[in-house]
């Protein structure tokens, strides 16, 4: 067994030594860790992350030291590797793994100063490129993560000069979290910004698919229609809930072990197509609708490309969905326009029993720390007002 120490991650300095003890043995690193949290865990375990997702399921992840290095050594396979700007919290895997690779990479992450803004990562960026700032003179490749929020406020800034060139300093800016609109990957791709779409989990260590295409020491299948990761950056499972870890992880007759990762998608000539939650579905009029697809569709409209999409009661169908989107959002059309352009988008791809039923608008749209829609709050609240 080895101890388990709680951090908040508020120093990058101080968690990138820790977190270097972490991977050699030393201390596991607890995030979130509210509540009983064990001293000690078992051996080999280097970090524990608490997350709900936006599900709102408790859950302690425990990644071992080997997981954690193979998820950032394939990802260093894939893209390089060079100096890394911190712009998402520790406590979560997107962040924490920020760490792990400049680490591995011998460099030291840039944390940026104060709340994320367009001004602070095109200063802390443009920081990372002055000569002066790296000890042999030389400027490294630089690489970050964000989720599609965060672009989005990048991409909206991108007029001013600073922020565009920030932009485009970086190798690979890699997104995910949520899955990235396609009207921001588009302005992206005009504006000669290099993305690259991540999919995983803190299960996996985080993101472990890349453009669609799984890193090389990763393979993906579906069962029933289910999405299923192996590979060596899986988690061991949930810190003291044996149930959990044995649903969600398993073994196939060759010994392999799989992740069940809960949501849809098929795998096309080694291409992965995520499609949504498996749990994340309403019955509208007796036919199943993915809440994800219909969400996807819906953020193609412009002022909606960050909405989100939950369902409600219905009295006639039985559930219908909704579409929730910041009014700040909103451009020079009505909200009937919007929604009728979003309801005949959704009724072109998916048939017209999935259209959005109505579209709130609201000031701002509930997030989690790790900035991603806190999807249970959003419903919660549609809900109250339904």
């Amino acid at each position: 067994m080895v101890a388990l120490r709680s951090t908040d991650a508020d120093d990058p300095v101080a968690l990138r030594d820790a977190l270097a003890r972490a991977l050699d043995g030393g201390p596991a690193l607890g995030f979130g860790m509210l509540g009983e949290a064990p001293d000690r865990v078992p051996d080999g375990t280097a970090v524990v992350i608490a997350t709900s997702g936006s599900s709102g399921i408790p859950k302690r992840v425990a990644l071992s030291a080997e997981a954690l290095r193979a998820s950032a050594e394939a990802t260093a396979a894939r893209i390089g590797g060079g100096r890394w700007l911190l712009a998402l919290p520790a406590g979560y895997v997107a962040g924490l793994q920020v760490i792990v690779r400049s680490l591995l990479a011998g460099t030291h992450p840039i944390a940026l100063q104060g709340r994320f803004s367009p001004e602070s990562f095109a200063e802390s960026t443009l920081a990372m490129l002055r000569p002066s700032a790296h000890a042999s003179g030389a400027i490294p490749e630089l690489y970050t993560s964000l989720v599609p929020a965060q672009l989005s406020t990048l991409l909206e800034a991108s007029a001013d000069g600073p922020v565009l060139a920030a932009l485009r300093a970086y190798r690979a800016i890699l997104v995910g979290g949520q899955a990235l609109p396609e009207p921001l990957r588009d302005r992206a791709a005009d504006l000669g910004v290099r993305l690259v779409r991540t999919y995983g989990s803190t299960e996996t260590s985080g993101g472990c698919i890349y453009d669609g295409t799984p890193l090389d020491t990763v393979a993906v299948r579906t069962v029933d229609g289910e999405l299923r990761i192996a590979g060596p950056m899986l988690a061991d499972g949930y810190l003291g809930d044996g149930e959990l870890t044995a649903k969600n992880f398993s073994r196939d007759e060759h010994g392999i072990r799989w992740y069940h990762t809960g949501d849809l998608g098929l795998v096309d000539d080694g291409t992965v197509r995520v499609h949504g939650r498996a749990d994340n579905v309403i019955v509208s009029g007796g036919i199943n609708i993915s809440l994800d697809r219909v969400e996807r569709l819906v953020r193609r409209v412009p002022g909606l490309t960050g909405a989100v999409v939950v369902g409600v009661p219905d009295e006639r169908w039985g559930e219908a969905s909704v579409i929730v989107a910041a009014r700040g959002d909103a451009l020079r059309r009505s909200e009937a326009e919007q929604l009728a352009h979003a309801r005949d988008i959704v009724a072109d791809e998916l048939g017209k029993h999935a259209r959005p039923a109505r579209l709130i608008l609201v000031d701002a749209l509930d997030v989690l720390l790790s900035g991603k829609p806190d999807r249970e709050a959003i419903r919660r609240a549609v809900a109250e007002l339904h």
